[in-house]
């Protein structure tokens, strides 16, 4: 999946500076995250339980948010263990979804940046599990199952 690219310009992310961890505020309060490119931009937000993460309120407000002006993929992850978190993403024009690879990644390497997961390490979506290994300075690796969801015929 490439290297992971944590420069602002590389989302682009209107911000004075490089760090491990962002925050703006969304009119009740800071919103803690971490910002990583993976061929398309990505933002990462801690929550207790995703089962209850406010996906549909901040969500759509993060997307759009100024300081992302080309809008930006959202993802709320929950470390279960060093080993494994769970991911709901909020996608750019698409809103949410059951799966996301590059969502995942990204959760990968924000979370292990901030030393909240190991190296290698599960990633549970509600479309099924992704296998992320990432050592930083080299390239990530993504496993996980391929299947047919949809199929259609178009007469041109």
């Amino acid at each position: 999946m490439g290297q992971p690219n944590f420069t602002p310009a590389s989302l682009p992310f209107d911000t004075d500076h490089q760090a491990p961890r962002y925050s703006v505020a969304d009119g009740l309060g800071n919103i803690e995250f971490g910002a990583v490119s993976m061929g398309n931009p990505h933002i990462v937000l801690p929550v207790d339980n995703v089962d209850n993460a406010p996906v549909e309120r901040l969500g759509p407000l993060l997307e759009h948010h100024p300081s992302f002006p080309n809008r930006v993929n959202v993802g709320f992850a929950q470390i279960v263990d060093e080993k494994t978190a769970r991911l709901r993403v909020f996608e750019r024009g698409a809103g949410e979804t059951q799966a996301c690879g590059t969502g995942a990644c990204a959760a990968m390497a924000v979370n292990h940046l901030w030393g909240s997961l190991a190296e290698e390490a599960e990633i549970q979506l509600p479309g099924g599990s992704l296998f992320i290994r990432w050592r930083e300075g080299e390239d990530l690796w993504m496993t996980g199952p391929a299947e047919t969801v949809f199929h259609a015929e178009i007469d041109l």
